[in-house]
C-alpha cells in the first residue's frame, strides 16, 4: 500500500504538467508583443483588435502603451506615446500620459495643447478640451476660426476637420454655458457662410438679447448666407425670425421675413414651408389650394399614384 501512494506521488507532477494546456502560437506571439513590442507595433495590434472586437487583449495593449515610456522622456515620446494611447482607445489614459510633461512655451506647447485636446475631445472632458482651445486662442478668440482640428477618421484613410472656434462653442454648449459659447461664436471675423451659421446659433444661445440687436446679427447673417449660395440656411435663419415671439421682434422686422420665406420657397423646392406661411394669409387662398394639391399624398384620392377606378363588372 505504501509503495503505491509513493508512485502515485512520484506521478503527480508529471500529470499535471500534462493537464495543463499549453500555450498556442497565437498566445505565445501576443505575449511576446507585450514584453518587447514597440509603440508602432502595439499601436498597429490595437487596430486589429479593435476590428476583431477582441476587449480583453485590447486592454492589455492599452495597460502596456501606458506603462512603455515611464517618464522622463522628451516630448516627441511623450506625443507619440498619447497618440498611441487615444488611437487605441483609451483617452484617459493619454491624459495622463501627457501630465507627465511641462511643455515650454511657443511650439512645443502648442503641440501638447492639441494631443491634450485631442484627448480630452475623445474622453469626452469637455472641461479639459474646452481649456485646451481656450490657451490655444492666446487670449484672441479669433486666432482660431482658422486653426482646423480632426474630428473625425474615415475608412478610407480620410480625414474630417471642424474649426477650432466651433469646437470650443460645442464645448461650452455640452457645459451648459450657452452665453459662453454665443461669445465664441462671435468671435469669428472672416465672411461668408460659417461666420452665417455661427451668428444664427449665436442668437439662439443669448437669451437676453436686445430685439434691435437680435435683428441686427440675423440680418448680417442673412446677408452673409444669401452672399454665399447658401439658401437652405437663408430658410432657416427666416424661420428662426418668424420663431421669435412679438416681444422679441418687430412687426416690420416679422413682416419682411414672412415675404422674404414666401419668396425663397419655390427657390430650395420647399412647399411645405411656403404653405405655412400662406395658411396666415386670407388673400392667399388659390395658392394655399395649389400647395395642398401639390403636397397631396399620391396615393391619397386625387394624388397621381391612386388606385384606379375598376370598372364595374358585368
Amino acid at each position: 500500500m505504501a509503495l503505491v501512494l509513493v508512485v502515485a506521488l512520484a506521478a503527480s507532477p508529471a500529470q499535471a504538467r500534462r493537464g495543463k494546456p499549453r500555450p498556442s502560437e497565437a498566445e505565445r506571439a501576443f505575449a511576446a508583443l507585450l514584453r518587447d513590442g514597440g509603440l508602432d507595433q502595439l499601436t498597429a495590434s490595437c487596430v486589429q483588435l479593435l476590428d476583431r472586437g477582441s476587449l480583453a487583449q485590447l486592454q492589455q495593449v492599452q495597460r502596456r502603451l501606458l506603462t512603455i515610456k515611464p517618464a522622463p522622456q522628451p516630448l516627441a515620446v511623450v506625443l507619440a506615446n498619447a497618440d498611441a494611447l487615444i488611437g487605441c482607445q483609451a483617452p484617459q489614459a493619454a491624459l495622463r500620459v501627457l501630465e507627465r510633461y511641462g511643455p515650454a512655451q511657443g511650439v512645443e506647447r502648442n503641440q501638447w495643447l492639441l494631443l491634450e485636446w485631442r484627448a480630452a475631445h475623445a474622453g469626452l472632458d469637455h472641461l479639459r478640451a474646452a481649456a485646451a482651445l481656450r490657451q490655444l486662442a492666446q487670449g484672441e478668440l479669433s486666432n482660431l476660426e482658422t486653426l482646423l482640428l480632426p474630428v473625425q477618421r474615415h475608412a478610407d484613410g480620410t480625414v474630417t476637420n471642424r474649426s477650432a472656434l466651433d469646437l470650443l462653442a460645442a464645448e461650452l454648449e455640452s457645459l451648459e454655458q450657452p452665453q459662453a459659447a454665443a461669445v465664441v461664436l462671435l468671435a469669428g471675423r472672416q465672411p461668408g457662410l460659417a461666420t452665417a451659421g455661427r451668428i444664427n446659433r449665436s442668437v439662439q444661445l443669448i437669451q437676453q438679447l436686445p430685439s434691435a440687436e437680435r435683428e441686427r446679427l440675423l440680418e448680417f447673417a442673412l446677408d452673409q448666407a444669401a452672399a454665399a449660395g447658401a439658401w437652405s440656411l437663408v430658410a432657416e435663419i427666416l424661420d428662426h425670425q418668424l420663431a421669435l415671439a412679438p416681444s422679441e421682434a418687430s412687426a416690420r422686422a416679422r413682416a419682411r421675413a414672412t415675404q422674404r420665406r414666401a419668396r425663397l420657397s419655390p427657390r430650395i423646392d420647399d412647399a411645405y414651408g411656403e404653405l405655412g406661411l400662406r395658411r396666415q394669409d386670407p388673400a392667399a387662398l388659390r395658392r394655399v389650394q395649389e400647395l395642398e394639391l401639390q403636397l397631396r399624398s399620391p396615393r391619397a384620392p386625387g394624388g397621381h399614384a391612386a388606385a384606379p377606378l375598376l370598372a364595374p363588372q358585368p
